[in-house]
């Protein structure tokens, strides 16, 4: 499916009732017009590269700065995007942000462990905060760095950019909303092949830990915010390791249930073994279910009543901008992007491997 500006998407939305029901939740742009919220990257890896593509097309978000470690790569991200040297920096005088006001927000893209000592040095420079997930390695050191932009004035938002696509809004709506009924049975997972020994994601120091810290977080947040609740415990498995000398400081895939209040089970997966993709949602009256489901999409779905269809859109675009809209009118973040949703995540993904290393079911309340 092709890509659509979020300008076209909103033209759009108005063609079926079910995408009607998401264009409902995103703003009028107008009262936006003429400004910009200047955003400096932190950390220049593959995923800061989707973030640079989706400020180009992005409306109220301007790629203004970076910071990187590399030489070579500012000077090229200097080139390809015509970045003033002055908005350039390293992690040694990246402290100096604090006097440039061509740099509203740092948009932190570093591995995990980097999280939180850039989260504190951005805000204790007085710019906001957006953080990728998961928000850190442990929920203490999330709530240190909720407590640090608290303290500096400043706000924190944590990158669930599926909060904002077409299809995830859908599947939160049916659920919160009881479309067919209450739900029993959930199964979110979500996997792909890793086979580079050098990537961060497999040591330890930098990633806290395996495919769960990576790709099981957004599992655990698709049950959360599809029920509308928070679960109450939890029992998990490692799978088996396969390859010793990649998988030696993370686990190769891991498996979990989510026991929920409502009465839901949710079972989930993540590996670096093998590609997976896929929601499914089990109700009293019917079922609903995404594949691709939390990825970057394209997204397919479908109901017990038949097809979804929504137009894909750029979802780094749209999440910066519905960001800027509430940053630029001095307005709060909405609680489902902020801080203390990602150390509600943290605070789960924790307990998984406990469960996990125990054998036990672990208690989350």
């Amino acid at each position: 499916m092709k890509k659509l500006s979020r300008r076209s998407f909103l033209q759009i939305a108005g063609a079926g009732a079910a995408t009607a029901s998401v264009a409902t939740v995103i703003p009028s742009l107008k009262k936006h017009e003429g400004k910009k919220l200047n955003i400096a990257l932190c950390g220049l890896g593959r995923y800061a590269g989707y973030l640079a593509d989706g400020l180009l097309e992005s409306q109220y978000c301007r790629l203004a700065g970076i910071v990187t470690g590399t030489p070579a790569k500012a000077e090229d991200w200097k080139k390809r995007f015509n970045i003033p040297v002055k908005n350039i920096y390293n992690y040694q005088n990246f402290d100096s942000i604090s006097t440039n006001k061509d740099i509203d927000l740092v948009y932190v893209v570093l591995p995990n462990s980097m999280h939180k000592e850039f989260t504190i040095r951005a805000a204790k420079a007085g710019k906001h905060v957006i953080v990728e997930k998961p928000m850190a390695i442990t929920a203490s050191d999330c709530q240190e760095m909720i407590n640090a932009c608290k303290n500096a004035g400043v706000q924190l938002a944590v990158g669930y950019r599926l909060h904002y696509e077409p299809y995830n809004l859908e599947i939160k709506r049916l659920g919160q909303e009881k479309v067919f009924g209450s739900i029993k049975l959930i199964e979110a997972s979500l996997g792909y092949k890793s086979s580079d020994p050098n990537e961060w994601r497999l040591k330890k120091s930098l990633s806290g830990g395996g495919p769960l810290m990576n790709l099981g977080v957004y599992c655990v947040q698709c049950n959360r915010y599809v029920l509308g609740e928070e679960p109450i415990s939890v029992t998990a498995q490692f799978g088996p390791v396969t390859n010793k000398q990649l998988f030696s400081e993370v686990e190769e895939s891991i498996t979990w249930q989510l026991e929920f209040p409502g009465g839901a089970i949710c079972t989930s997966s993540s590996m670096y073994n093998c590609s997976v993709d896929r929601f499914f949602a089990s109700a009293e009256d019917g079922f609903f279910e995404l594949s691709p489901a939390i990825s970057y999409g394209p997204f397919k779905g479908r109901t017990s009543k038949g097809e979804l269809n929504f137009p894909e859109i750029n979802q780094q675009a749209t999440q910066c901008d519905e960001i800027a809209k509430v940053l630029l009118e001095n307005k709060q973040l909405p609680s489902h992007i902020a801080g203390e949703e990602g150390m509600k995540d943290m605070r789960i993904l924790q307990a998984i491997y406990q469960a996990a290393r125990t054998g036990n079911r672990v208690s989350l309340i």
